[in-house]
Parts: structure tokens; C-alpha cells; sequence
């Protein structure tokens, strides 16, 4: 028996040994994944920082509470920040059980159960929250996060009543652009918003590491392409330089589409990880290589979710640098043709205590945002800012299916109606983001308008300058194919001037009835270049003769219009004709022709000194110009269709021809009529004057 105790005894005592060598190897292995996840932790690789706390929590034993609980909480925070919420919740209750909890625990806690759509629960912790600040006032995070539980604890009661209210929004999630990793900040493109641009963090994207923030591949830049038939096409890789083997995401396009703005986020394996807004041209169909935007001399913040305004005149962004609010802020900063101005802090009620991301605009100047600093239905909410009749935001929360207890972001229209896409990761276990369709649908009166050339191309480098008497006052930019949009107010007269250099003024008025369903008024603007000659189409005169039709009056009193809206300018009124006939026939006929409609124009107003009629016959062949080759093939441009030329065509192309040179045109002698005295001082200098805030001067609208 002794014999038997005895190597019992030594087993056991084996046993322990081992043990203990197993234990001691095991705290020694725990210490060490400490260090590595620091190092990881300090460069913002939440992935991987999370990888090595997970390993030392295992590697600790359950006796070492304390340790246990200090290291579920740093595995709770990169949890936190990776988005995975349901294992940000269990590493939570780690550090609570194991007593390692603080306000900072519980208040991170609660709003990881308000994301996860525990509202009973997370009511219950930041209630408890509250009630330890009311003895902890010293606390030195004391106001931003009594601001923060409060603001949690009505968000928490009210979500379910949110919810279940709903809203006239609907969503549903886009299975097309989706992928088995995260799609998010879906920013839609074109003159007819047929493409689709968005992040992606899915395997096509460029670079074979993954990164050590999320675990997937580095995000970039793709595109999708709507066909004919209305049909959004699978996504694409943007062969350019625009893409690198970094972080590319959250991009969006200055207003006449030629500088696309975006996030990039560059490694270095020894120095934090900060976010910086970069910028792309946009040159033969291609985006080519970014390069930095360089917002503030601060190296230490990040700048990312860069957002243009409708008036191209502001960059919106989001950066954790000083003089915010708190987390992270909304600012923006001017752009000018110069260069960049100051920064601004949008302030309250826009930024709080918590994060407030993503800025977008709906093309009516409405801000769209989200947050998680304001009360809403749990993570990432969105927002709308619009700017009251008293010059300040004021907020509004557009409620269920668009908003959920996940996080809801990157909002994009479709033009003026209330339509578009969003990215949220509503109801996915790992915190991947994927894109959602969206509408509203609204009543909405719009403008819809097209600035070009007479007889020509559109005019993208055109402004509309759109007046009302309710007191708007906008500058509206004109998109890549002329056109423009804008929403308007019912019951207003509304004034519209474009305008664009080397070229006459155009204005157009309009009176807005109420509506009971949708309307879109389409208006044209076509303005007379001040360098070529101008063709006055739909000029009809009696056979043979000078005596202008009736078909001729809208097209003359627009004319008439024209030169009432460009006071300063003098014309030359030119009548031609075709080859056929005698010179001297064809001259006396056009001279003639051309007093008609001085004639007419003087009879409805227009200053006989500003009218010069000049009849040419045939000795001014019209010379094709470029738009005008696109309806007939067979010219080209800079063709002059002389009776040489015509004669070498086709009968029935020559008849084309001697149309098109029996016309009537005009072209602009000076600009400056009526502007100077008999000294040649100016009559009505400018004179130096404040203009309230709101307020605009007729001459500057009409210059």
C-alpha cells in the first residue's frame, strides 16, 4: 500500500508540475500577445490588436479576475470599433462580471445594446449611467457623457414606438451591388445618374494584404453601370490610378463632375493610422491618380467623408481635430478658385458629443448626416439638416425603414427626387456594411433646365441665377450636358437668368400653381454667343418679296425679348441669300428683308440706334459649324457653302445648301451701348454697399 501511496503521490506531484510549467508558459504567452496587441492597438489595426487580446484573455486563468477583466475590455473596445456588435457586447459583460467595469464600460456597453436592438436593456444602463455621473460630477468627461446617456436613454424608449410607427420611406436591400464583404457610401454619377460609384472591401479589390483594421482587403473605389434599359450592371474595377493598395472609400463629385473627392487611408507599420481626403480629375471618361488635399497643417487628425455642396462653393468633412464638439465633428472649408479658405466647425445643433459622420446633400441644399450622438433608433443614424427662415439648422429624423437599430449611412439622390441609395449593416452578425435602395414618394415641384448655344452645344461652364419673391436666392450650377434642377415652392414667381462668358444673358420667369401630384417644368435657355454669327430660325418672308409672315412673330419677339434682357448690347441684323439670281437682285431683296425686322423691332421697342440692317445677298455663304455636321454627315465643319461647293453635291443635298444660306442672322457690335456719358465717364458707377444676408442686388443677378 505505501508502495502504491508512494507512486500515487508522485503522480500527483508530477502532475502539479507540469501544471504549473503549462500555467507559467501560459502567463508568459498571455503577456506577450498583450504586447503585440498594444502595438496594434497604438497603430489603430483593430483586427489584429483584437486577434492578440483574445489569445491572452484564453491564455489567463479564470483565477485572475482582474486580468481577465482588463483584458476583455480591451478586446470590447477593438470590437467596438470594428463594428462587431454582438462580440462587443459579450466582451462587455466580460469586464462587468469580472468587475473591471467603469462609467466609461457601462456607457460604451449601453450603446452597443442600442445597436444591437436590446433597447429594455441598454434603457437599464444608462439609466445607470446617469445615476453614477449624479455623484461622479468630477468626472472629467462629466457633460459630454450625462449629454450622451441622456440622449441614449430617450433613444432607447422611444426606438420601439419609432419603429413601429414607420414611415413613407421604403427600402429594399440591392442584391446587384453587394458583396460577401463590406459595400458602403454608395455616391451616384452622370448627367442622367447612370452610374454608381461605392466602396468595397470585397476580394477584387487591389493589394494582397489584408488589413489589419478590419481583417478584409483594403476598400476601393467601383462602379456600376445602369443600361439602356434602366438595369444596374455588375460592379466594376476602376483600371486608373485611382485605386491603390490602401484604403480607398467614401467618395463624391464636385457639381460639374470633374473632380471626384474621396477618402484614402495610407500604412505605415510604425505610425498611427489617420485618414486623409484626397482629389481626382476627371480626364477622357477616366479618374486619374489622387492626390492630397491638404485642409489644415494639423498632421495629427483625420479629415475623411468628404462632401461638396450644391453650389460647389463648400467642401464638407469629418475630422476628430481640436475645437469640436466631441468624437467626431462635421466642419467645412470654402473652395476657391485660389485655393482652399478657413475651416468652420458646423456647431450645434449638427455636432454633439458622439460621432457625427458622412455628410451628403440632396440637390435642394437639404444636409443629410449621421449619428450617433443624437437620439435616434440605435447606431449610425441619419439626419436631415435644412436651414430654417431664421438662418439656423434645424433637424428632423426621417424615422423607420430608413433608419434601423444597426448603423445607416452614405446617402446619394437621384437628382431632386427623393430616391437614391444608402449603405447600413442593419441586421449583419459581422458588421459588414451592404448598399439599400430607398424612396419617398413625395410631391415635388421642380425645374428642369437646359443651357446652350444658339444654333450650338450645350454650355456646361454656364450659371443660372434663380430669384423668387418668398426670398430664394441660388446660384445653380449646369451639369456636363447643360442642364440643371431645382426644387421649387409652390404659390412663388420665380426669376431665372443664365449666363456664361462670351455669351448674351438669357431670362426666363415662372409663377408656380400648387400641385397635387409631382410636376417638372422644363424650361430652355439658349443664349447668343457675342463672337459668331447668331442664326434667327423661323424667319419666313412672302415669296420673293420682304413682307414677313405671321408663322415669323414668336420667333422675332424672342429676339425682341433677348435684346430687352441685354440692354448694353448692339446688333447687326443680316439678311442672305442663295446663289441663284443676280448679285444685285439678291443684295437689294436681303437689304430689304433685314429692314423688315429692324422695322418690327423698333415697332415693339428696341432703339433704332442699337439696329444696323445690312442686306449681304449672296456674298456671305454660310460657314458650317461643327453641330450642325452632326445632321448632315456629309459636311464638315468649316465648310463654306459656296456655289462651287454646292454645285459638286447632290440635287437634293444642293437644295440643302441654299436653305441653309438663305437666312437671317445677327451678331453682336458692341456690349457697352448706353453705359458711358458724352465725357465717356460711366453713367451708373457701382456703388459701394452692404447687402444683407440673404439679399442680392439686381446688377449683380443680371451682369
Amino acid at each position: 500500500m505505501r508502495f502504491f501511496s508512494y507512486i500515487r503521490c508522485m503522480k500527483n506531484y508530477k502532475v502539479l508540475i507540469i501544471a504549473a510549467t503549462i500555467m507559467l508558459l501560459t502567463a508568459c504567452g498571455a503577456e506577450h500577445n498583450m504586447k503585440k496587441g498594444e502595438k496594434f492597438l497604438a497603430l489603430g489595426e483593430y483586427f489584429e490588436a483584437a486577434d492578440q487580446f483574445k489569445q491572452a484573455y484564453s491564455r489567463t486563468p479564470a483565477t485572475e479576475r482582474d486580468k481577465r477583466g482588463q483584458r476583455a475590455a480591451k478586446l470590447a473596445y477593438c470590437y467596438d470599433r470594428m463594428g462587431q456588435t454582438q462580440k462587443a457586447i459579450a466582451a462587455y459583460r466580460n469586464v462587468i462580471r469580472y468587475k473591471q467595469d467603469s462609467i466609461d464600460t457601462h456607457l460604451a456597453f449601453a450603446r452597443q445594446l442600442l445597436k444591437n436592438g436590446n433597447y429594455r436593456e441598454a434603457e437599464r444602463e444608462y439609466q445607470g449611467v446617469l445615476d453614477s455621473l449624479d455623484s461622479h460630477r468630477d468626472h472629467s468627461n462629466y457633460s459630454s457623457y450625462r449629454d450622451l446617456a441622456k440622449n441614449g436613454l430617450q433613444a432607447a424608449r422611444t426606438a420601439p414606438k419609432i419603429k413601429e410607427k414607420g414611415s413613407r420611406y421604403t427600402v429594399k436591400k440591392m442584391d446587384i451591388f453587394n458583396s460577401r464583404r463590406s459595400d458602403f457610401s454608395p455616391m451616384l454619377f452622370g448627367d442622367s445618374y447612370d452610374q454608381l460609384y461605392f466602396t468595397s472591401t470585397r476580394n477584387e479589390a487591389q493589394g494582397d494584404e489584408l488589413s489589419g483594421i478590419t481583417g478584409t482587403k483594403a476598400g476601393d473605389i467601383f462602379f456600376s453601370q445602369k443600361d439602356d434599359k434602366g438595369k444596374w450592371g455588375k460592379p466594376q474595377t476602376i483600371e486608373s490610378g485611382l485605386n491603390t493598395e490602401y484604403d480607398e472609400g467614401a467618395c463624391c463629385f464636385s457639381p460639374d463632375q470633374r473632380e471626384m473627392f474621396l477618402t484614402q487611408c495610407v500604412t505605415d507599420p510604425t505610425y498611427p493610422r489617420f485618414a486623409t481626403i484626397v482629389k481626382s480629375a476627371r480626364s477622357d471618361a477616366a479618374w486619374g491618380k489622387a492626390s492630397k488635399l491638404d485642409i489644415t497643417r494639423d498632421t495629427l487628425s483625420s479629415y475623411a467623408h468628404p462632401a461638396v455642396s450644391p453650389d460647389g462653393e463648400w467642401l464638407y468633412f469629418v475630422s476628430d481635430m481640436p475645437g469640436g464638439k466631441g468624437g467626431l465633428d462635421i466642419w467645412r472649408i470654402r473652395l476657391t478658385a485660389a485655393g482652399l479658405g478657413g475651416v468652420e466647425n458646423l456647431g450645434a445643433p449638427i455636432n454633439t458629443a458622439g460621432d457625427e459622420m458622412f455628410p451628403t446633400f440632396r440637390p435642394n441644399g437639404d444636409l443629410y448626416f449621421s449619428s450617433d450622438g443624437h437620439p435616434g433608433m440605435g447606431g449610425l443614424d441619419v439626419f436631415i439638416a435644412t436651414v430654417g427662415t431664421d438662418g439656423r439648422y434645424h433637424l428632423e429624423h426621417p424615422g423607420y425603414p430608413l433608419n434601423s437599430h444597426g448603423d445607416d449611412f452614405g446617402m446619394t439622390f437621384e437628382g431632386v427626387k427623393n430616391r437614391g441609395f444608402f449603405s447600413s449593416n442593419r441586421d449583419n452578425g459581422r458588421g459588414f456594411d451592404h448598399i439599400y435602395s430607398f424612396e419617398n414618394a413625395e410631391i415635388i415641384q421642380n425645374i428642369k433646365g437646359w443651357v446652350y448655344e444658339m444654333d450650338g452645344y450645350e454650355l456646361p461652364a454656364a450659371q443660372v441665377y434663380l430669384v423668387g419673391d418668398d426670398g430664394t436666392n441660388l446660384k445653380l450650377s449646369v451639369k456636363g450636358d447643360g442642364s440643371f434642377e431645382q426644387v421649387i415652392k409652390p404659390n412663388v414667381h420665380y426669376v431665372m437668368l443664365a449666363s456664361c462668358k462670351g455669351f448674351l444673358n438669357h431670362k426666363e420667369e415662372l409663377c408656380v400653381a400648387p400641385a397635387d401630384d409631382s410636376e417638372e417644368y422644363t424650361l430652355q435657355f439658349p443664349l447668343a454667343s457675342i463672337r459668331v454669327p447668331v442664326l434667327i430660325d423661323n424667319i419666313f418672308y412672302d415669296f420673293d418679296k420682304a413682307t414677313l409672315r405671321p408663322e415669323s412673330k414668336t420667333a422675332l419677339d424672342e429676339l425682341v425679348k433677348l435684346l430687352q434682357e441685354n440692354g448694353n448690347v448692339t446688333i447687326e441684323l443680316s439678311a442672305h441669300c442663295d446663289y441663284r439670281g443676280s448679285a444685285q437682285y439678291n443684295k437689294t431683296l436681303s437689304q430689304h428683308r433685314a429692314q423688315a425686322v429692324v422695322d418690327y423691332l423698333i415697332e415693339h421697342g428696341i432703339a433704332a440706334d442699337r439696329l444696323t440692317p445690312v442686306g449681304y445677298g449672296k456674298e456671305k455663304p454660310k460657314t458650317i459649324r461643327k453641330k450642325l455636321t452632326e445632321t448632315y454627315p456629309w459636311m464638315k465643319e468649316d465648310d463654306v457653302l459656296t456655289e462651287e461647293y454646292i454645285k459638286k453635291l447632290s440635287e437634293e443635298q444642293q437644295e440643302i445648301c441654299n436653305q441653309l444660306n438663305r437666312r437671317t442672322e445677327f451678331i453682336v457690335l458692341r456690349t457697352t451701348y448706353g453705359m458711358f456719358d458724352e465725357k465717356g465717364q460711366l453713367k451708373n458707377p457701382p456703388k459701394p454697399k452692404e447687402v444683407p444676408a440673404g439679399d442680392i442686388e439686381e446688377e449683380y443677378i443680371f451682369d
